[in-house]
């Protein structure tokens, strides 16, 4: 398994894990407590798979678009004037 599916399971159990406990603190009961872990660790899994992906992929387009977009605008105005 990678670091990156780790991350996202883990942070989907520690998610799970807090509205669980949040839960049963509330007075719910035990099955309620149960089933608002596990619906919030299951909803976890793809929210924080997205999340993680648009942050590498943001960072890197961002990165290699700025420098593109600088180097070409620069040379085409140049061209231009001369």
């Amino acid at each position: 398994m990678s670091q990156r599916a780790t991350l996202v399971f883990l942070l989907a159990l520690i998610g799970g894990v807090t509205a669980g406990v949040l839960t049963a603190l509330a007075g719910e009961g035990t099955p309620r407590s149960v089933l608002a872990g596990l619906a919030t660790a299951g909803l976890s899994v793809p929210f924080f798979n997205r999340l993680i992906a648009a942050e590498t992929a943001g960072c890197r387009e961002a990165a290699g678009a700025g420098a593109g977009a600088g180097e070409g605008a620069g040379a085409g105005e140049a061209e231009d004037r001369g």
